[in-house]
């Protein structure tokens, strides 16, 4: 009688059991919160929009012969192109010089250089753009890889920053226990340092991103290319409408590039971070 009585019980024990693990949480995908999901949506909206808006302006408005050779289309998405062509070249360089720099910055004895080359970046940043971009095109001479090094020198400060920063904030503990694991030097940098620092270097680099769209426009005084073209010709020749629109079309490209890095470093965040 016992064992009958007992059978059933360890049987919907088990069933019980069964019913109750639920692995599916183990592998949902990550949701995202409700603030994210509108950051995500809403720039791309808001660029469309408004980008609407320019086109009904400029098909519709009563516009000189300066204004009309200034805003013709072919001319706006090749200046487009070439702003974004600065931007992009100027980032990767940027991208290359300050995580790679950073990371040494974090070994050893070159911890002891980090506040001097923080300071340089520092200094490359604090100095008026307009006066380092003509300086270094006196220096170096007119044109477009001028203005790439010097947004590049301009944009060196959030990225490096960001990666000193991102790695000294790993946990000492988790370090210790890859150590502790076996792993060499450059394993623990790649398999623990780096993926839980990605967070705070991406946002570096979101930032740069932004800080480069418009200082590009600075471009156009050393025959760079770019918007800048556009806010110049307006200034020089006092045409309000140039002015707007070229300040209208770098302000879309920015919040367009940011979103951009915001994606970009939603998609590279490791799992559970």
């Amino acid at each position: 009688m016992s064992s009958s009585t007992e059978e059933p019980t360890l049987a919907t024990e088990a069933q019980v059991g069964e019913d109750t693990f639920d692995p599916a949480p183990a592998r949902r995908k990550r949701r995202l919160d409700r603030e994210t999901v509108l950051m995500l949506i809403v720039p791309p909206c808001l660029v469309l929009l408004v980008f609407g808006g320019f086109v009904v302006w400029r098909q519709t408005a009563d516009l000189d012969s300066v204004e009309l050779s200034q805003l013709r289309w072919k001319t706006v998405f090749t200046l487009i192109w070439e702003h974004t062509e600065l931007t992009l070249v100027s980032s990767a360089f940027v991208v290359l010089i300050a995580v790679p720099l950073g990371i040494l910055l974090t070994r050893g004895r070159m911890r002891r250089f980090a506040p001097l080359v923080v300071g340089f970046a520092n200094a490359g940043q604090g100095a008026p753009a307009v006066g380092m971009i003509v300086l270094l095109a006196i220096w170096l001479g007119y044109g477009f890889w001028t203005a790439v090094l010097s947004l590049t020198i301009y944009g060196l400060l959030p990225v490096l920053r960001n990666t000193i920063t991102g790695i000294e904030g790993v946990d000492p503990t988790l370090v210790e226990a890859g150590r502790g694991l076996g792993m060499s030097g450059f394993a623990v940098l790649t398999r623990i340092e780096l993926p839980l620092a990605l967070p705070v270097i991406m946002a570096g680099i979101r930032t740069a991103l932004v800080l480069v769209v418009g200082t590009a426009t600075l471009a156009t005084f050393i025959n760079g290319g770019g918007l800048g073209d556009i806010l110049q010709t307006g200034i020089s020749l006092f045409r309000p409408s140039l002015m707007i629109a070229g300040a209208v079309l770098v302000a879309l490209l920015a919040l367009l590039v940011e979103w951009l890095g915001r994606l970009l470093e939603l998609l590279t965040r490791p799992k559970g971070i």
